[in-house]
């Protein structure tokens, strides 16, 4: 009985590794998706699929588009938007930085539409370039405008929305001179503390919510484009203008682990948080990264 049972335990067990190198090796070995239009940013829902907006022609208003990658399959999900950049999900609600405005599509609807959830006129300042967005637990969103993109400032912004659409600014350059074109957003669950990359100045930012105090953390980052953080709060940045994408430990530390992108635009983290998600923007595709070996 005990030889049986431990045959059988040591048959389970060759099984189960088999499948998890399978898995794993399937895992590090995704192929990328190709023959995206312009892709800025990517999020990944609860069920595993991807979202990943499509600026297409820059500064063309109407020929944007999200596109739904499903296990390799892809389809559009909505078109007829400008320059669509940052996504995040929150629910159902799939939000999206779209050049001035923001909206939203409930991704459960048999026949999505997006709809204007805070148009350009809710700002404080009329937007130049909504580029990232981040969402906390209680569902508030984070913004940022890039501003001119021009390094001095000019516009660049990141604004707090609560679930009702009201806008209230965080940060700017005026109450802040570093804050020159904040891009990349990440916020704890609770809402307390945001970190955010600048395009402009490659600077790793944190921002006490509370008090509104922003701290340098790495530097470096030549385009900061997207920023996330895994559970072991590490977080990792991407460099847009470089084609490169870091690592930066809890203590400031950073690593380059990967180059050679064209255009590394807004990263997402995988549900499983064993992967990255890296749009090349100019290459027109989406590369899947492993972070562990």
């Amino acid at each position: 009985m005990y030889s049986r049972s431990y045959h059988c335990l040591s048959i389970l067990c060759v099984l189960f590794a088999v499948s998890s190198y399978s898995l794993s090796s399937y895992a590090h070995n995704v192929p990328p998706i190709e023959g995206l239009l312009t892709p800025e940013s990517v999020v990944q829902a609860q069920d595993g699929k991807l979202y990943v907006s499509e600026i297409n022609g820059f500064g063309v208003d109407g020929d944007g588009q999200i596109r739904v990658i499903d296990h390799g399959k892809t389809s559009v999900l909505v078109t007829g938007l400008n320059d669509p950049k940052g996504l995040i999900i929150s629910g159902n609600t799939l939000y999206i930085a779209d050049k001035t405005q923001i909206l939203k599509v409930d991704i459960k609807q048999p026949k999505p539409i997006a709809e204007v959830f805070v148009p350009a006129s809710a700002f404080p300042s009329t937007p130049q370039f909504l580029n990232d967005l981040a969402v906390d637990a209680a569902g508030n969103l984070y913004v940022s405008d890039s501003g001119d993109l021009l390094g001095a400032g000019n516009g660049g912004a990141v604004y707090l929305v609560n679930k009702q659409g009201k806008v209230s600014l965080i940060i700017d350059g005026k109450i802040d001179p570093r804050v020159l074109c904040p891009n990349g957003l990440w916020v704890d669950a609770a809402g307390k503390q945001l970190w955010i990359v600048d395009f402009s100045s490659g600077i790793l930012h944190a921002l006490n919510l509370a008090d509104r105090k922003l701290t340098d953390i790495a530097q470096g980052f030549g385009g900061g484009d997207g920023v996330v953080m895994t559970k072991d709060q590490t977080l990792y940045v991407s460099d847009w203008k470089g084609g490169k994408v870091f690592s930066v430990s809890p203590t400031g530390k950073v690593a380059l682990i990967k180059s050679g992108y064209q255009a590394s635009a807004d990263i997402a983290l995988s549900n499983d948080g064993r992967h990255l998600y890296v749009p090349d923007m100019k290459a027109g595709r989406l590369i899947t990264l492993p972070l562990h070996p």
